[in-house]
């Protein structure tokens, strides 16, 4: 009886291997059939032999990737960041702070770093030049001086203000931002926008005001320019029922709060300069008069909590500015007209912000210098003295509410398409 010689399937793959090695070629001398572990494909999980694997390695810090992501991040005005990673990177920071040690030579030898005693003059002429030099910046140290004495009031009212518009700035989610359209850069507060530079979990949109006081392009002209940065409308709340861009404000609220819907509730807060409209801005959505208006600065002291809706609040907040200069601050309605002393300046000032024709056209009189001016404005609207010299306080505080109120037609042009 014959033995028969039975192999498995693995058997068989084993005595193949051994006796394969080669690869079948036809007549041509291509490859019909490759070899075992031979292919015609390159492999994809070869690593490339370098040097630089086995160099020391590049460490980044998280504000580094932060920078960088900033960089080559595609900014887009309607960009909204839900969300971020807080991750406690503080707590696997290994650097160990080293004692200070200095060597006795150091403060005691002869390269010691002792303080030597410094006198302020040489010689008498030096002095004598030192003493011309106060002399001459002497009147510009007590214009600023008297400058200070004169807003000191105003300054400790825009301190309040100041710490007003933080806590509105720290509780909002959503900052709106109300600039006059008449000078959309001059009521712009730099300081808001420097502070949410590094909150880019809040959304920043600027509303412009009053622009029933302004030509159709020329709103359009700015709402391009600053819709580059970001999100940009236009408003105008003349009264709680007759009022334009409230539509499209709403919509964008509803959009932001569908994106931070994980959040119980949803804070818009309302900012810009005194008296650029922000109670009424607040009125007109809520269809009522729920904040405190008026055309004088100073209307709103504190800030106010207002319900748009279930989850979304409203907060109103005092108007601020910066003082730099007190005429400016005054053209822009921040202070008080009936606290001003020399209201003549004020007047020369817009004259020569406004123009001379302007002026012409809104009181339908003709003129020469300030001086005629006040004249004919006594004679025409009876602000007179007595001898028959006109009010010149008077007129110039009339001139300014004009001013204010949109009675003299004013506004800058966008210069930066």
């Amino acid at each position: 009886m014959v033995k028969a010689n039975y192999y498995n399937k693995n058997k068989i793959k084993f005595i193949d291997m051994l006796q394969g090695g080669k690869a079948n070629k036809n007549s041509r001398g291509q490859i019909i059939k490759h070899a075992d572990f031979q292919s015609d494909v390159k492999s994809r999980n070869h690593i490339e032999p370098s040097r630089n694997w086995f160099t020391n390695t590049k460490t980044v810090t998280q504000d580094d990737l932060e920078m960088y992501r900033n960089n080559i991040r595609t900014k887009s005005p309607y960009d909204v960041l839900l969300s971020t990673g807080n991750v406690p990177y503080s707590l696997i920071n290994n650097d160990i702070k080293v004692k200070r040690k200095l060597d006795y030579s150091f403060a005691f030898g002869k390269q010691g770093n002792a303080k030597k005693f410094k006198t302020t003059y040489k010689t008498m002429a030096e002095l004598a030049e030192k003493a011309a030099d106060k002399k001459k910046n002497y009147s510009e140290m007590l214009c600023k001086e008297n400058t200070k004495k004169l807003i000191e009031n105003c300054e400790s009212t825009n301190k309040k203000s100041w710490s007003e518009l933080y806590k509105v700035l720290d509780s909002s989610d959503v900052i709106v931002h109300v600039l006059d359209a008449r000078d959309p850069l001059g009521t712009k507060n730099n300081q808001v926008e420097k502070f949410l530079k590094d909150k880019q979990h809040k959304t920043l949109i600027f509303l412009l005001n009053k622009v029933d006081l302004v030509p159709t392009g020329v709103t359009a002209a700015w709402l391009r320019y600053l819709s580059k940065e970001h999100v940009s409308l236009a408003y105008h709340a003349n009264s709680i029922n007759y009022n334009y861009g409230k539509q499209n404000l709403l919509n964008i609220i509803r959009q932001l709060r569908t994106l931070h819907k994980k959040k119980a509730t949803m804070s818009i807060g309302f900012v810009g300069y005194p008296n650029t409209g922000k109670s009424s801005i607040i009125n007109s959505l809520r269809n009522k008069k729920v904040c405190s208006v008026a055309p004088v600065p100073g209307q709103t002291k504190t800030w106010q909590y207002v319900t748009l809706t279930k989850n979304t609040y409203m907060i109103d907040s005092p108007g601020v500015c910066q003082y730099d200069d007190k005429i400016k601050a005054v053209l822009s309605n921040s202070i008080k007209i009936e606290t001003l002393e020399d209201t003549d300046i004020y007047v020369n000032a817009l004259f020569e912000k406004v123009g001379k024709d302007v002026i012409e056209k809104t009181y339908n009189i003709k003129f020469e210098n300030q001086e005629d001016f006040f004249i004919k404005m006594g004679h025409k609207y009876g602000k007179l003295l007595k001898g028959g010299e006109p009010n010149v306080d008077l007129i110039s505080k009339m001139v300014l509410h004009d001013f204010f109120r949109g009675k003299i037609s004013y506004y800058t042009e966008c210069t930066f398409e």
